[in-house]
């Protein structure tokens, strides 16, 4: 038996191309021509490949996860203090989605986009979610070892408080014509935690 002809683009690369298209217009104003032309590939390819749209949605969705939670954890975990470690990584959201055009997280503008009707999205916002609060609480709990933070609060819920404040920067970012709303809740955030 013969094998077919083998593929002539880097799967990874088309979908990292079709995760821009979602992440910039959102699942329902995205059209398969736009993900085509973007990813540099046929119809019969993109659903041979990735199946329909939603399931490439879906792929497209777990990619963003699974290279955010990665870069995350490299970041809070290099060489340093753990406190200091992510309260870079933070102030560096902060001038991410400070910036013009800023799309925010593609995660967290699905949660805006989606609602647990949608089962197997919604699982995979809610698995995304909690995988950034254990590591924000794994953080925290080093730093409150170390006695760079209080321990008035446990770190579990602090870091459900730097999920929320987080994903709210990343949202309202996408609006903010100037930096100084989010630089305040940012700034804010850090003290209390600091303060805990």
């Amino acid at each position: 038996m013969t094998r077919g002809p083998q593929k002539q683009f880097d799967t990874e690369v088309a979908l990292t191309k079709a995760m821009e298209v979602f992440w910039a217009h959102g699942y329902e104003a995205t059209s398969l021509s736009e993900l085509m032309k973007n990813m540099r590939i046929g119809k019969k390819s993109l659903y041979d490949t990735f199946g329909n749209k939603k399931s490439l949605f879906i792929k497209a969705l777990e990619h963003y996860s699974q290279t955010t939670v990665s870069q995350m954890r490299d970041r809070l975990f290099s060489e340093g203090s753990a406190w200091e470690n992510l309260k870079q990584l933070i102030l560096e959201w902060q001038e991410t989605h400070s910036q013009p055009g800023s799309c925010g997280c593609m995660l967290g503008t699905n949660i805006a986009d989606f609602t647990t009707e949608h089962e197997e999205i919604a699982k995979l916002l809610r698995s995304y979610l909690q995988k950034v609060e254990d590591l924000f609480c794994t953080a925290l709990t080093q730093a409150r070892e170390s006695g760079e933070i209080g321990s008035s609060v446990e770190p579990r819920d602090l870091a459900r408080f730097l999920v929320c404040t987080t994903q709210g920067v990343a949202l309202v970012g996408r609006v903010m014509k100037d930096e100084l709303t989010l630089k305040g809740a940012i700034s804010t955030a850090l003290k209390l935690l600091d303060n805990s």
